[in-house]
């Protein structure tokens, strides 16, 4: 059966299992510099708003600029759609891919404004297989600091981020299983699936 959850895990899985290899891959026209002029921009754009004062529907509405002009949604949304994606028509495609983005901006816009008071400081940059990892550091009130890292490609065209660790946390394995969970709640249903993500976060 296509919606049968217990065959889209396993199917999944085997994609999981794999790595991130059916991500897409850069030319590698990338380079480190450009990698961490493209992360320096996005960290200095998550500081302004995080020292901004601003209301907590305002800062949402922020990070989902930000996050529309420096990561590679379709490549994320798809990611985390994984095998059920095939059986998607193009306009499912495009409509989830649509409320993808305001669901997560709103999911991780969440997290940035725990870090108020504080900031991200960009580190270094290292090439990882065919991408670029750029490491920042997090410094909290009140905590010790953490790692925020970004890996960045130009796959798409542009210089943007496809994935994103928090605490050693990645974020597209964690969407994969948690927008995976969330579809078979609904039967593999994956009109239910959008339609319920337009005010989930």
């Amino acid at each position: 059966m296509p919606n049968d959850p217990s065959r889209r895990r396993f199917l999944s899985g085997l994609v999981a299992g794999a790595g991130l290899t059916l991500l897409p891959l850069p030319a590698m026209a990338l380079t480190e510099s450009r990698a961490r002029v493209l992360v320096d921009s996005l960290v200095g754009e998550i500081n302004r708003v995080i020292a901004s004062g601003k209301s907590e529907t305002a800062m949402y509405a922020e990070f989902e600029r930000i996050f529309v002009r420096y990561a590679d949604v379709p490549t994320i949304a798809m990611y985390a759609l994984g095998v059920d994606g095939r059986r998607a028509t193009e306009a499912q495609k495009r409509a989830f891919i649509d409320v993808f983005r305001s669901y997560i901006s709103r999911k991780y816009g969440a997290r940035f404004r725990e870090f108020i008071g504080g900031r991200l400081e960009v580190e270094g940059v290292q090439p990882v297989k065919s991408y670029y990892q750029v490491r920042t550091t997090a410094y909290l009130r009140g905590e010790a600091p953490f790692f925020v890292d970004f890996l960045v490609s130009d796959r798409s065209g542009k210089d943007l981020f496809f994935n994103m660790y928090i605490e050693g946390v990645n974020m597209l394995l964690s969407e994969r299983e948690e927008i995976g969970a969330m579809l078979d709640r609904r039967g593999g249903n994956l009109d239910r699936l959008i339609a319920d993500l337009r005010t989930a976060g």
